[in-house]
This record gives structure tokens, sequence and C-alpha cells, in this order.
């Protein structure tokens, strides 16, 4: 079953890859996918933050294929790759069902998240830039998303006001991020795509200036930062 997972972590990240060429012209949920259209949501970071999607797929494609190739056997790869491939095999499936159900898409999202963490803190010692930090990256990435898509789903459907949604998404992310950075005590690369969402939701809460968001933004930055000093790397 070793050889077996390290295939299928290849195949669903191809397919996890290819998604986006599939289902062409996806730039998030639609304000009109909602009760409560949500039009500059506060919970969202800025545009330009999910040009990380293409280091994610590229990364992950290059350590699969390193894996499959190179590590086909390897007992030190081996406990990560059923968690990530379940990550990944559901993500091949996201961009569609978010087009047309954001309620599934945030399940979705939410279960990608826990599966990615999983493989993160299952990922082996060797191989570091080929095995752990695609994965890290993967993982602090959804952290943010799958938060960013919660806030939406808050303010989307009335639940909460569009601030209040925000700094309750943001307060989630953070106490995942935190406590995931900390029980790691290695890839700093997770905490750092992190403060990348962070860093972007700064800028979008800039103008018209959102203090609240901005603010807890700037301290889960510092706080992730501060916890750089607890990583054995």
């Amino acid at each position: 079953m070793t050889r077996a997972w390290a295939i299928l972590v290849l195949l669903a990240a191809i397919a996890f890859a290819a998604s986006p060429v599939l289902v062409p012209g996806f730039d998030g949920f639609e304000a009109g996918q909602f009760p409560v259209p949500q039009q500059s949501p506060a919970v969202q970071p800025a545009g330009y933050a999910f040009a990380i999607w293409g280091l994610i797929y590229a990364w992950l494609l290059v350590g699969a294929g390193f894996g499959a190739a190179r590590r086909l056997s390897d007992p030190d790869w081996a406990p990560m790759r059923p968690p990530l491939f379940a990550s990944l095999a559901i993500g091949a499936f996201w961009l569609p069902v978010a087009r047309v159900s954001p309620l599934a898409a945030t399940v979705m999202i939410w279960v990608m998240l826990a599966t990615a963490l999983l493989a993160l803190f299952r990922v082996g010692d060797t191989d570091r830039w080929l095995q752990q930090t695609p994965v890290a990256i993967y993982a602090g990435w959804l952290t943010a998303a799958s938060c960013v898509a919660l806030g939406l789903m808050l303010a989307g459907y009335g639940w909460l006001p569009d601030t209040p949604a925000a700094l309750v998404a943001l307060a989630i992310a953070l106490t995942i991020a935190l406590a995931s950075q900390y029980f790691l005590h290695r890839a700093p690369e997770y905490g750092i795509t992190v403060i990348w969402a962070l860093v972007a939701v700064i800028v979008a809460n800039s103008q018209p200036f959102n203090a609240a968001v901005s603010g807890l933004a700037l301290i889960g930055i510092i706080a992730i930062l501060g916890l750089r000093g607890t990583d054995t790397e």
C-alpha cells in the first residue's frame, strides 16, 4: 500500500492542479450567491493574495512527483500520504461545487483543512523542501481560506454583521494557526503562509479603514512571529 498511496497522491495532486483549468474564471464566491449579498466583505483578503494558489499547485505537484519517483516505498513519507490524498481529492472537486453552493464548498474546505493539517503533523524528517514545505504552505493557506469561507457564511446568511463575522472568523483562524504552529515546533512555512493572508486582510481593510479587523490581523501576525522561537528548525 505504501507504493499505491504515493501514486494516489500524485494523481490527486494532478487533478487538484488541473481543476482551475477545467473550471476557469472562478474568482471567489459571488456576492449574489448569498441571501445577504457580500460586497467587499471585511473577512476577505485583497485579491493579490490568491495568487499563492499557483505556488501551492506547483509545489504540491513537484513534491508528489518526487515522492512517487524517488520515495515510492520510503517509510518516512508514508504516514502523511493518506490524509494528503484525501485533502487533494476533495480539493479537485471544490471549484465546481463552489460555483453552485457556497455552503457545501465551505463544508468541503474545512474537511480539506482538517486532512491537510493531519498530513502536516505526519510529515517525516527527510526531504524537507519536497515533503514538508508544500504541505505546510497548502495547510497554511487552507487555514485562512476556510475561515474566510466561514466569515462569508456568517455575514452572507445574516447570522452576524460584516465586521463581527470577520472578527469571529479571524479569531478562529488565529486559534488554529497558533495552536498548530506551537504543537508542530517546525514547518515555519505554515505560519508564514497564514501571515501572507493576514497582511492581505489588512490591505483589503485599509480603504475604508476597518480598525477592528486590521488590528486583530496585526495581533495575529505578531503572535505567529513570536511563536517562531519555539520551532526546532
